[in-house]
């Protein structure tokens, strides 16, 4: 098993027609993704590769089933076609566009939320059930079927982290980016309860940044509703305050959101911390085996 995506998905592509929209189609499908359709308003009628481009996403739906999306539109579109996205009951979207302002975020925030749809991103790398289904822009190689689950909110450093865990042999059952804009449809709670009500799901890999208070909330929660192992990292120990490093969600104000206030409470709540990243994948092998 895994968690949101499977050989099950039948994938639809906003902004399919695009250099970056038709790149990371040709590696989904290439991966194994059942794409079935795109979504290109005017371009109606037209195909990529043979996948039939529509024009709206609730006319790609009705005739070929789509249940999930991956977003490539333009950062000031983007939040319409999240939107639009949900107002298809589509289940699970996948926004990959960085960029989008936060007040058009705030809207599609509250519009995914009063739905039955789920929102991974925007400014995330996607997600990978390896072996099965990958909606994104990650390398699908690094990665290998297995039992761990991977959430972070870098993209970055969930290749890394996969990789090490692949070189030592643990596998993973789903991993997501959950993206490090303020404004987030999936969050690391949302990601924690999925693995774990996910029976193939046997750990978890959390891996998170400076600012915010996102890793002290999981910690918390990890304590009261988590009864799998998971390991920790928080990236950005040595970064000065009141400096953005990378991602818009990544700032420390005052004594909020260091590494080291985070890292402490993932310890608290009896969470295996690994504070040099070369050793997470030893570290991993130790904690859940291979």
């Amino acid at each position: 098993m895994s968690i949101l995506v499977d050989e099950n998905t039948r994938l639809l592509v906003q902004g399919i027609t695009g250099k970056e929209g038709q790149f990371h189609t040709r590696q989904c499908v290439e991966y194994g993704t059942n794409v079935v359709a795109g979504v290109t308003p005017g371009k109606g009628g037209k195909e990529m590769d043979g996948i039939p481009v529509f024009n709206t996403v609730e006319q790609a739906r009705q005739e070929t089933g789509a249940n999930a999306a991956m977003i490539f539109v333009p950062p000031g579109f983007a939040a319409d076609a999240i939107m639009e996205a949900t107002a298809a009951s589509i289940e699970v979207i996948v926004a990959i566009t960085e960029g989008i302002p936060v007040l058009d975020m705030m809207k599609a925030y509250h519009a995914v939320k009063s739905s039955g749809s789920r929102l991974i991103g925007p400014n995330c790398p996607g997600i990978i059930s390896p072996g099965k289904c990958k909606v994104g822009i990650m390398p699908g190689p690094i990665h290998l079927e297995g039992s761990v689950g991977v959430v972070s909110r870098s993209g970055t450093l969930t290749y890394e982290v996969v990789d090490q865990l692949t070189k030592n042999g643990v596998g993973q059952s789903t991993c997501i980016g959950i993206g490090g804009d303020p404004v987030i449809g999936t969050n690391f709670i949302d990601a924690l309860q999925l693995f774990e009500a996910d029976p193939s799901t046997s750990g978890i890999v959390m891996v998170g940044e400076i600012g915010g208070s996102a890793e002290e909330d999981a910690a918390e929660f990890i304590v009261q509703e988590v009864s799998k192992p998971v390991i920790g990292f928080v990236a950005g120990l040595t970064a000065p305050p009141g400096r953005r490093m990378g991602h818009a969600g990544a700032i420390i104000s005052g004594s909020s959101g260091t590494a080291q206030a985070k890292i402490e409470a993932m310890e608290k709540a009896g969470i295996t911390v690994v504070r040099n990243l070369g050793e997470l994948g030893k570290t991993a092998v130790e904690v859940f085996g291979t």
